[in-house]
């Protein structure tokens, strides 16, 4: 299968990084090369580091941009870009953007097992290493499970989805994908079964969370993305839940917070100043026609900051 991923809000990403034609840039989730591709057609004498933890996105990116001067490729999760950049002489950058999530393809590609609209082994890994989801739900105790999916699906029905998943796996393994958002369909409230969206969306997501180590990674990659920014340089994120916005919203609102002393003190005596200023206050949402062509962007929100 062809590593193909939409990108979401990608003119206003694209603008909002004032892409210099010998600038230096960084894409720190490359998947698809959509967005590399992008900035790559802006540059003549610069430079783009597309990064990404897939292997399959790596191939596919290689092959792309394999006869194109100002591409170089590697593999490595986004939170680790200062020192890949560091070894790669990619310092003092124009731009980093990250597209956070899962990418078309992941979800597409049922040998993934991130989709529970069809059959798959119970995966989730992107960079096809470590812990898979399948470990998670056949050896966390319910205590563990219900944790995890009221923390990172949000989902009121945690308790019950984490006890139906136990009693399941005491007759035999859970396995693939259907077989799990089968027991979470069958163990959730008949009020929740009819309500719009799969019963199975909110645990599939707070797996995939916990096997990628996303929201950790997140915030080790937006320090490490804000690190190797220049005086003036950008930083794009794009993510598609509210655990990654608020994140990201919490992140740029302290490298934009300057002075905090009381309202009373006649001079600043702490002497802090913002580090940066954002583009969009409130962020950006994907247009009315860019939903009706793309309905998995619905829940997807642009931050961009410049560093000052």
């Amino acid at each position: 299968m062809e590593f193909q991923h939409k990108p979401v809000l990608f003119d206003e990403t694209i603008k909002s990084l004032e892409i210099q034609p010998d600038g230096i840039y960084i894409d720190g989730t490359a998947g698809g090369g959509g967005h590399s591709q992008a900035i790559l057609d802006r540059l003549t004498t610069g430079k783009l580091l597309s990064i990404d933890q897939d292997p399959d996105a790596i191939r596919a990116v290689s092959e792309r941009f394999k006869n194109n001067p100002c591409s170089v490729v590697y593999q490595a999760n986004f939170s680790e870009m200062a020192e890949v950049a560091a070894s790669l002489n990619f310092t003092s950058v124009n731009g980093v953007l990250l597209d956070i999530g899962v990418s078309s393809y992941q979800l597409d590609n049922p040998e993934r097992g991130f989709s529970y609209h069809t059959d798959a082994p119970l995966d989730m890994r992107m960079s096809k290493q470590g812990v898979s989801a399948g470990d998670l739900v056949n050896h966390l105790t319910w205590q563990e499970l219900a944790q995890l999916i009221s923390r990172y699906g949000e989902d009121k029905s945690a308790r019950r989805i984490a006890m139906g998943i136990v009693q399941a796996r005491e007759e035999a393994p859970i396995e693939t994908t259907l077989q799990l958002a089968e027991i979470i369909k069958a163990s959730v409230p008949a009020a929740v079964r009819r309500e719009q969206g799969h019963p199975a969306r909110k645990t599939f997501q707070a797996l995939r969370i916990e096997v990628n180590g996303e929201l950790d990674r997140l915030s080790q990659g937006l320090d490490a993305a804000f690190s190797v920014l220049r005086p003036g340089g950008r930083l794009a994120v794009i993510t598609f839940h509210s655990l990654e916005d608020r994140i990201v919203k919490q992140r740029m609102a302290l490298w934009c917070t300057g002075c905090t002393c009381p309202p009373d003190f006649p001079v600043c005596v702490c002497g802090k100043k913002p580090k940066a200023e954002l583009l969009f206050k409130k962020g950006k949402s994907p247009s009315e026609a860019e939903l009706e062509q793309n309905p998995r962007s619905r829940s997807a929100r642009l931050r961009v900051c410049v560093k000052l």
